[in-house]
């Protein structure tokens, strides 16, 4: 695996994968990897023949009162990861390779819908934070694929809606969430949980399948489901941000007679946002 810190390196190394007739992957990342991101690079390189995965800890998508700075820079355990995982360039750019004009006057990429509420309205400005450094790096690299995990589940729909509405050529592929054995969703955030918050964090994904469980079995009195899991979340000690059932692919509220159907949900253990999901099909299995 080799190493780049500039797009212009980054463009040359493609280049000459290209010229070489290989299919390219793209892994976007902030590092702090962990087995979840692992297994995304995996899956690139049994797709693609050449994968290029970037760490930036992208400014842009943090409010003003997020961990920017704590945020964990952890490279050299981040590439050994990689390297063990098939992956073939690591993009590790700085800021100002990313933003050479600064962010102030950067051009912004907004999308509608699937970026408003849940996620979109506790933290506003993320998704256009997100969609922009992901047209950056599309463009920069240019993949044929590229593959993103389904914990962030709206962030997963705004990438399939960017590519969709700028007709770009890129397969998105989103795959599954990679859980510790007790249910936690692997996230770079656990990190911060400590002994007795971890023990207690399982019961964030527990109260998902109650949910869908309920709606399983026949209910569909989302308001009451909703509020009934916040209240779940409270009793095992966390204070919810949001939890709510919406259809999967719009993430509009959900309504009486969907089929497709996700909880949603983010959550405060402590000081610590951790969010997580469950997507469904109604009568199927949960």
């Amino acid at each position: 695996m080799i190493t780049v810190k500039t797009v212009r390196e980054l463009r040359a190394a493609v280049a000459r994968a290209r010229g070489e007739g290989k299919r390219i992957g793209l892994v976007p990342t902030m590092g702090n990897l962990h087995a979840g991101h692992a297994a995304l690079v995996e899956k690139a390189a049994q797709r693609a023949d050449f994968v290029v995965t970037s760490i930036f800890v992208n400014p842009l998508q943090f409010g003003p009162s997020e961990d920017l700075a704590k945020y964990p820079r952890t490279l050299q355990a981040d590439q050994e990861k990689l390297v063990a995982a098939g992956c073939h360039l690591l993009f590790h750019p700085d800021v100002e390779e990313m933003y050479p004009d600064g962010m102030a006057d950067q051009t912004r990429v907004s999308v509608p819908l699937v970026s408003e509420g849940l996620c979109g309205a506790s933290r506003p400005g993320h998704f256009e934070g997100v969609a922009t450094v992901v047209s950056k790096l599309f463009n920069m690299v240019q993949p044929d694929l590229a593959l993103f995990g389904e914990k962030d589940f709206q962030q997963l729909a705004v990438i399939r809606k960017l590519v969709r509405d700028l007709n770009l050529p890129i397969q998105i592929m989103g795959e599954a969430t990679v859980r510790a054995e007790d249910g936690l969703a692997l996230s770079s955030r656990n990190g911060y949980l400590d002994e007795q918050q971890r023990a207690a964090a399982p019961a964030l994904y527990r109260t998902l399948k109650q949910l869908a469980d309920s709606v399983n079995a026949g209910r569909d009195d989302f308001a009451t489901l909703e509020a009934q899991g916040r209240d779940a979340l409270e009793k095992a000690g966390f204070r919810p941000d949001y939890l709510e059932i919406r259809e999967a692919a719009s993430l509009r509220p959900a309504r009486p007679g969907d089929q497709d159907l996700v909880i949603l949900a983010a959550a405060y253990m402590g000081s610590t946002r951790l969010i997580d999901n469950l997507a469904f099909t109604l009568h199927g299995k949960a």
